[in-house]
């Protein structure tokens, strides 16, 4: 049996694919946007427009680099407040043309440093939750890797939150957990228990409605399987009109923990 630390550990492992990975193969014609029109373009986050079949889509997704140099440049995936703007500034663009959004998770967490906090990383991450919460289209988020603290969740607001069955889901790293808990980080195998970040805990707690087998890494096989998924989906959920779609996705919310979760 995986224990969730061992999970952790996937989600992290070398090599795992990011998020450019399944933009490139379930999506066709990418065309990436940037900047947030207010300080810079952070490159940790990844938006744009794509077709997904006959559908246009846009895709907004965290990457953590592959290479090295690539890494350092899209600071490991840890974005700063103008890359939540990015996002939203793609999403709200998404809404005015009417195209369904599809998110992409993969980060330790939201950059900490004192520059992204004196631009306002906090109301950034806020913002993305409130009007995430009321965009009137369809919005699936896929973790597919780790989904860390509130730089996760502010991409994570959607009618649809989907898991690969090694992604990581929760409100701070192990790590951060031990250190917290019992004043050591090696206890990072106990803290994972604890926290039920597993797609397979979440899924129990109705916080995801789907996970997606990794069938032994084969990943260029999921990404098939990831498109036609999305696509059924996002074309159900386009049917709904808008005021039913944005009151379902916040009912979804406010059940999360209640008896009916």
């Amino acid at each position: 049996m995986t224990t969730a630390y061992e999970r952790v550990q996937a989600a992290r492992q070398k090599g795992r694919p990011t998020a450019m990975f399944y933009i490139q193969r379930v999506f066709d014609g990418f065309l990436e946007m940037h900047g947030d029109r207010r300080f810079a373009d952070d490159a940790a986050i990844v938006a744009g427009v794509a077709r997904l079949g006959d559908m246009p889509v846009t895709v907004v997704g965290i990457e953590k680099g592959v290479l090295t140099e690539e890494k350092i440049a899209r600071n490991f995936g840890s974005a700063h407040p103008e890359g939540y703007r990015k996002a939203l500034r793609l999403m709200k663009q998404a809404e005015k043309f009417r195209r369904p959004v599809v998110c992409l998770i993969d980060t330790s967490g939201a950059f900490c440093g004192i520059g992204a906090e004196e631009r306002g990383q906090g109301l950034a991450i806020a913002e993305n939750l409130m009007a995430m919460m009321g965009l009137r289209v369809p919005i699936i988020s896929l973790v597919i890797g780790e989904g860390g603290s509130g730089g996760a969740l502010a991409l994570g607001v959607a009618d649809r939150v989907w898991m690969l069955e090694n992604a990581v889901y929760s409100v701070i790293s192990p790590e951060g957990a031990a250190s917290i808990v019992w004043k050591d980080a090696a206890k990072a195998a106990e803290a994972s228990e604890a926290l039920k970040l597993t797609a397979a805990d979440l899924m129990g707690f109705g916080m995801v409605e789907r996970v997606f087998p990794e069938d032994n890494g084969d990943f260029e096989r999921l990404c098939g399987t990831l498109r036609d998924a999305l696509a059924q989906e996002l074309k159900a959920l386009a049917a709904l009109p808008a005021e039913e779609l944005t009151e379902r996705r916040y009912m979804k919310f406010r059940r999360i923990g209640g008896d009916g979760a």
